[in-house]
């Protein structure tokens, strides 16, 4: 078993999603003795943005790409690789600004790409990255579960499925800014949460 373990927070130190997707992953780890972690880093290793550049490259057959081009697309074929070998995937998403981080954004570009992680049939895109687990582990500072002002899950939600990724759980932690009772309530929730999920 290959888990593949996200982190998006744009923090190096006391990032509550690194934490608990650690906690997440390591719990998994635990209960499937001979289970395999990949951890991709977005922070500290920021994918580069899909900008003019690298739709050249990523649009130009393979066989007409100049080196530079090569080398960009060569990024988004390792993220799309470590996906593709995944059966668990464990994503750390902060709230920022009612969306995900810029971090995750890139990443998520790079990892969509037609015909390789999704196609367009007759019948609609088809995801072609099936058969996969995914664990999304959600801190905000406010309170915005289950109001019109939650962007972030749905948006993440449509972007597994789109890709094939239809079984995915969440765990929320929330009220992460609204005084130090509430961050221990709010961790103290997502534990639980991730015990429960992971066989507690």
């Amino acid at each position: 078993m290959n888990i593949l373990q996200i982190n998006s927070s744009a923090r190096s130190q006391g990032s509550h999603s690194n934490r608990l997707g650690n906690l997440l992953s390591a719990r998994l780890l635990a209960a499937n003795p001979g289970a395999s972690l990949t951890l991709r880093d977005l922070g500290s290793q920021p994918h580069p943005v899909l900008d003019e550049a690298a739709l050249q490259a990523l649009f130009t057959p393979a066989e007409q790409r100049s080196t530079q081009q090569q080398a960009r697309v060569a990024l988004d074929d390792a993220l799309i690789a470590e996906i593709q070998a995944a059966d668990i995937v464990v994503l750390g998403a902060p709230m920022y600004n009612f969306g995900i981080s810029a971090q995750l954004k890139n990443w998520i570009d790079a990892i969509s790409r037609a015909q390789v992680t999704f196609r367009y049939t007759a019948n609609g895109p088809e995801g072609l990255l099936t058969g996969k687990k995914v664990y999304v582990v959600l801190t905000r500072g406010g309170l915005y579960r289950n109001t019109p002002n939650d962007t972030q899950m749905p948006y993440l939600k449509t972007f597994f499925s789109f890709l094939g990724m239809t079984d995915v759980e969440f765990v929320y932690a929330e009220g992460l800014a609204m005084g130090p009772d509430s961050e221990a309530a709010a961790l103290a929730s997502a534990t639980q949460q991730i015990e429960e999920l992971t066989g507690a």
